[in-house]
Parts: structure tokens; sequence; C-alpha cells
């Protein structure tokens, strides 16, 4: 999918195209689905395409709000595009799909402020500094029998994941995983990762997988708790 990527906007990758192919085998007509860390808007355009009717894409930079917006204008695609920090602007909309490709590569510096383009990948110390409040707040936006699609690597924690999502009462499972070479920012950061137990020793490889959680049908809503600002990195 060829998409337009302003300067500092990251272009998708093939962690995305994996939640593109699952949006486009399994998105239902009409449904409501929401991107957060959109980006260019990949997963939101792959979900209006496959036929979902009521989109949602979110993203903290306003370069990427631009690029989502123009990339879903192109293709007369009706997405609705907002700026902001993590599920703030959705208020407490709820959504059948709440997709997301967020920050996760582990940080060389931590305290650092990422600027530009790092600000799609650097994930703090351990990858999860904006991975975890993401997994805290999104079951609240689930509708009864909704689902979270988030992908990311192993050297943030697959199974952190899993029990995080099971733990807010999601049936959850690994989509689709591949086992590829570290990435180029992995692969410099090798030692690094050793060194914080991310990776084990003259390990080289990661998993990539994307994580499926289910809200059960029958499952009570809770309502939307109210949302802090989180210092987004991507």
């Amino acid at each position: 999918m060829r998409l337009l990527a302003l300067p500092g906007v990251y272009r998708p990758d093939g962690d995305s195209e994996m939640v593109v192919e699952l949006l486009r085998k399994t998105t239902r007509p009409g449904e409501r689905v929401l991107d957060v860390f959109t980006g260019t808007g990949v997963l939101a355009i792959a979900a209006a395409t496959a036929g979902a009717g009521d989109v949602w894409a979110i993203d903290v930079s306003r370069r990427a709000t631009i690029c989502a917006a123009v990339n879903a204008r192109l293709r007369g695609l009706d997405v609705t595009v907002r700026r902001g920090s993590m599920l703030k602007p959705v208020g407490d909309e709820g959504f059948d799909t709440i997709a997301a490709n967020p920050p996760y590569v582990p940080s060389i510096e931590p305290a650092a402020r990422p600027r530009g383009a790092a600000r799609a990948w650097e994930g703090g110390a351990d990858g999860r500094a904006l991975l975890d409040p993401f997994l805290a707040a999104a079951p609240k936006h689930l509708l009864p029998g909704g689902r979270i699609l988030v992908v990311h690597s192993s050297v943030s924690g697959i199974e952190r994941t899993i029990e995080k999502l099971e733990d807010s009462g999601l049936n959850t499972r690994i989509a689709m995983e591949v086992e590829n070479p570290l990435g180029p920012l992995a692969a410099a950061r090798a030692e690094l990762l050793v060194e914080r137990g991310a990776l084990p020793q003259g390990a080289r490889t990661e998993r990539i997988a994307v994580i499926e959680a289910h809200r059960p049908p029958t499952m009570d809503p809770t309502p939307p708790a109210p949302l802090t600002e989180v210092g987004q990195l991507a």
C-alpha cells in the first residue's frame, strides 16, 4: 500500500502489514474501528477498505494526522482523524475493533524525549512505556464481542501483553506470528537488550506477533475511566 509519509512520520513496515492482512480478512461490514498510533493511517485505511462503517484514526503527531487524513481522502474513504494522546480523543466512544502498532523498541536512553521519526519506535526502557497504558485503556472502549489487535516484538514481552489482556477479562490469542532477524534498530541495541533481559545471550532474532483479544459478548460494560495525558513517543 503506497501512502504519503511526511518527514518524521513512520512508513509502515512488516509489522503493520501483518495487522493490515488480518483487518482485510476479518473486518465485518459496518463495524466501528479505531486505529491508535495511526501514523500514515495504514490500519484505518485497511479497515475502511475492508468495509468497516465508522473508522477513527488517532495520533499525537500533527504531521501523522495530516498524512492519515490525506491518505484516506485520496482513496475516497471516510475516516475520522483526531490528534491527541492515546485514546483520549475518543471520549467515551466504543468500538468493535481497536488496532494498534505502538512504539515498542526499548530505548537506549529511556529518559530522553525522542524527536521526529524516532517517536514512532522508541518505547522506553523495556519497550512498554506506551504499550502498557494502551493495554490498560483500550478494553474499556470495546463494545460487547469487540476485539483488540496489537502488534509488537518479543523484545518487549509478548507473554506479558497476553497476561495483561487476560487480566482485563479478554479472551486472548496470538493471531499471527513470525520470527525474523532483529531489525536494524534492535540489532544495534542487541547487547543492551541482553543486559536488560529482553534478549537471550547470543540471540539475533525476534518474534513479531499480532495479539488478538476479544471481549465476551455478555461481559458487563465498564465505563471508560478518565484518561490522563501520556507523553506519547509515536
